[in-house]
């Protein structure tokens, strides 16, 4: 495989955070395919043209199924809003592309159940964007986990928290809409959190949980006094049992002040406990029960070249990655899984996961009942 084509759909935060990746994967880590920069597909078409000229695209299109007919075309890169990403997805895959796709997958588990069928009847790979996944820190954390520096774990307690809909008079968009956007906070926010869960910890089992909207109106974006209704979640907690009989908190909010990526977690052991918060993200804390009883305390662990594969970007630590780089770290996996034949991490099999667990959340928080995922 001498090199391949990419094709992205959508030029939004998280385009541009894959036109920054696929750009400079090959520079930082080497042993991938070389890269074309080959399509990309917004509307209306001036738009389209000035931001492939932008992002170092071969040429644009405002029409997305012309992008994935593109014979040029290997991988499909999704960045658009939720309604839409089924029905490309599935084109894509259909079309014999491969498919990189930011979360969630689909608006309801049923169709992401499909898509999953689909991307395992064809010779396609799949990734879905779980980038914090990738961070050293959280590679470090799971690593620490495994050969037992905190001994046997015993709970998990996460958050994930934003301040984008805070504000009651901001105004309404397709976000607070189920067609739109399906869920809320836990389709924007929760799902990373179980991601991570997930990685530590293992697949949930069942789960009781409450969910609230704080603001159930939202004024329009034209200067009236007209207000429509939000209808998805803004705040979503829930207890949560994994497959392991470890017992779990996570909760998520998109109403909460002063929170901008506040993604926490402490992961509790009978030896010691993991502590990491994604607004820090170069750091990881470290408590463990040994030594005399007045020495103990949590340590922190800056992130270096010792936590693969922070080295690849700098050679020296307290550098710091940034957001934008753990896509990078994204695109690499996925590379390697199409040169290496093998499924990537997080595939479509494995986000189905985290989105059985969202959509559980709802439905337990919805039916006052504990509910086992599915």
């Amino acid at each position: 495989m001498n090199s391949l084509g990419i094709g992205l759909i959508g030029t939004g935060f998280m385009g541009k955070c894959h036109a920054l990746a696929y750009g400079s994967v090959k520079a930082v880590f080497g042993d991938v395919p070389d890269i074309r920069l080959e399509v990309l597909c917004d509307v209306p078409a001036d738009k389209a043209d000035a931001f492939a000229d932008q992002f170092g695209f071969a040429r644009a299109t405002a029409t997305w199924q012309d992008l994935i007919a593109d014979p040029k075309v290997d991988i499909v890169c999704i960045t658009t809003p939720n309604k839409v990403h089924k029905e490309m997805a599935l084109a894509a895959l259909e079309a014999g592309k491969h498919v990189h796709l930011e979360k969630p997958m689909a608006l309801t588990l049923e169709d992401a159940r499909q898509m999953l069928a689909v991307s395992e009847r064809t010779a396609a790979k799949t990734i879905v964007g779980y980038n914090y996944l990738h961070n050293p820190a959280i590679s470090h954390a799971r690593k620490l986990i495994a050969e037992g520096a905190i001994g046997r774990i015993v709970h998990f307690r996460g958050m994930v928290d934003e301040d984008y809909q805070a504000d009651p008079e901001l105004a309404w968009t397709w976000r607070a809409t189920r067609a739109d956007a399906g869920l809320g906070a836990l389709g924007d926010l929760g799902c990373h959190l179980v991601s991570l869960a997930t990685a530590l910890v293992g697949p949930v089992e069942s789960l009781i949980a409450e969910t609230r909207t704080v603001h159930a109106t939202r004024p329009l974006d034209d200067g009236s006094a007209e207000r429509r209704p939000v209808e998805n979640e803004d705040i979503a907690s829930a207890l949560v049992t994994f497959e392991n009989g470890v017992h779990g908190v996570i909760s998520t909010s998109r109403s909460a002040w002063g929170r901008k990526s506040y993604i926490a977690f402490e992961v509790h052991g009978t030896e010691g406990m993991i502590t990491f918060d994604q607004e820090r993200m170069n750091e990881l804390r470290l408590y463990q029960n040994r030594g005399p009883f007045g020495e103990q305390g949590f340590k922190t662990l800056l992130s270096g070249p010792a936590h693969p594969p922070y080295g690849q970007f700098v050679p020296a630590a307290g550098h710091q990655l940034g957001f934008n780089d753990l896509k990078v770290i994204e695109a690499h996996e996925f590379l390697q899984a199409i040169s290496q034949h093998r499924p990537a991490v997080p595939s479509f099999r494995e986000a189905l996961h985290f989105e059985a667990v969202i959509h559980a959340i709802a439905e337990a928080a919805s039916g006052q009942k504990r509910v086992f995922v599915k």
